[in-house]
């Protein structure tokens, strides 16, 4: 029998208790400290660095590992990273419960196919800059991997979470000593990326008189937006956000089912298959919404059960937990040898998503250029949060499309970015192939996305 007061027993809760009263401390000092509220810096990415701090002090006063004491069940460290995997996929799922609204013209949907493309190509430009980075670096620094820089799009492009994936897939699979902590380490560089240099560009383009930053305070929602016409009630005999939480973990539960059938089938891929534990979640939960559609308009369910205000809530929860936790999981110990390395590639990292994504903006987005450019190298250092954070300084009402580019780009962005995610897998083995590969898949990417132009050019080259 377990004893409830064994720190077994409230290890876990302690340790989510003082991630979340974290991210209200990191609220308060934001909100009440102009130079923090000035630099834009997100308020989960404030709360993982005080841990990091807490944590490094911690063990500098006592020589232990702070996450690793008894008051955290022993296991703290392992359990932030498992806390970082899972609520990654989470959030994931929660946002692609979330109803599309309207129809799309042509023109919105070339943006929106172009946004996506831009992503791709901006994860590919990443990853040729870390190979770039990380395989001389692997000549020069004794013992240090030669793939570590394909970390870069994962860290920078899509977050903490798919960043501690691949590092641990480095880590348990190749041998890489630290491939958590590092990849954890260039996602912790991206949101102070995206937050500094975010900031950077909207004091220059203020003081050059390009735009006039939003100010104003929030607007109170309209009861339409939190209720849709056609759900179930707030309040029954089960709570609405009840039904939201369970939607979103039966979707998990279906992805787990899955990927353990997966696993059991290619044995040696269980890694890279777990290492997708969101994208099965996002195809999990397209799935159950499509089934709750088909009982819908067969009247065997006369009621919308899914509320996408309360999703938001929902995923918005997860990725704000992921973000705190995985930051405060670097273990600064093991890199104490890679931080030259782990900060020239963070900032060859910010150089060129910045003058990419800018170049893009100039050329395929003309009409909204700077709030375009803003959210895509918002979300692209950073996370899709990052990307509204500097949006909304300039769009605070998002009457540019560039929000809903951001919220409809995921789509293409996952069909043509699958192959970097198998090209991942194989740069511990073969890094200098795979750089040559992204190379190619670069050259491809920028083809399609710029493909009106490349067709003027040959029509016009006919012509002479």
């Amino acid at each position: 029998m377990e004893n409830f007061w064994d720190y077994r027993v409230w290890g876990g809760v302690n340790l989510l208790a003082v991630l979340l009263i974290t991210l209200l401390l990191a609220n308060i000092l934001r909100k009440g400290i102009r130079f923090l509220q000035a630099s834009l810096i997100p308020t989960s990415v404030l709360g993982g660095l005080l841990l990091l701090v807490i944590a490094g002090c911690y063990r500098l006063c006592t020589g232990e590992i702070m996450f690793d004491t008894v008051f955290f069940g022993g296991n703290g460290s392992a359990n932030l990273e498992i806390v970082t995997y899972h609520t990654l996929a989470l959030g994931f799922i929660g946002t692609a419960f979330k109803s599309a609204q309207g129809k799309l013209s042509p023109k919105r949907a070339k943006e929106i196919f172009n946004t996506g493309v831009t992503t791709v190509s901006t994860y590919l430009l990443q990853g040729i800059t870390g190979l770039a980075v990380s395989i001389p670096g692997a000549l020069i620094i004794k013992g240090f991997f030669p793939a570590a820089g394909v970390l870069l799009p994962f860290g920078y492009g899509q977050g903490t979470g798919q960043a501690l994936n691949y590092g641990g897939i480095f880590e348990n699979e190749y041998g890489f000593s630290g491939g958590k902590s590092f990849g954890l380490s260039v996602a912790a560089l991206g949101f102070l990326s995206a937050s500094i240099g975010g900031v950077i560009y909207l004091n220059i383009l203020r003081k050059q008189g390009k735009i006039r930053i939003m100010n104003g305070s929030d607007k109170a929602m309209r009861s339409e937006e939190i209720q849709g016409e056609g759900e179930i009630p707030m309040q029954e005999s089960i709570d609405k956000l009840t039904i939201q939480i369970a939607l979103v973990t039966g979707a998990y539960l279906a992805a787990y089912l899955l990927m353990a059938l997966l696993g059991s089938l290619l044995p040696g891929m269980r890694s890279v298959i777990f290492g997708f534990n969101f994208l099965l979640g996002v195809l999990s939960a397209a799935l159950i919404k499509g089934i709750l559609g088909l009982l819908k308009k067969g009247r065997i369910v006369r009621k919308e059960y899914v509320n996408s205000f309360l999703m938001t809530r929902v995923s918005n929860f997860f990725f704000d937990i992921m973000v705190v936790a995985g930051i405060a999981a670097i273990r600064l110990s093991v890199l104490q040898n890679y931080w030259g390395i782990i900060l020239v590639i963070g900032a060859a990292g910010l150089v060129v998503t910045f003058i990419y994504n800018h170049m893009v903006a100039g050329m395929l987005f003309p009409e909204y250029r700077q709030e375009q450019f803003l959210m895509m190298y918002g979300m692209l250092t950073g996370t899709a949060s990052t990307g509204i954070i500097l949006l909304r300084e300039l769009d605070r009402d998002f009457c540019t499309p560039a929000s809903d580019n951001m919220v409809y780009q995921n789509f293409p962005a996952i069909v043509f970015g699958f192959p970097m995610m198998l090209l991942a897998a194989v740069a511990p083995r073969k890094p200098l192939l795979t750089l040559l590969l992204l190379i190619v898949f670069f050259a491809l990417m920028n083809v399609l996305l710029f493909r009106e132009k490349v067709w003027e050019k040959i029509r016009s080259g006919r012509h002479k």
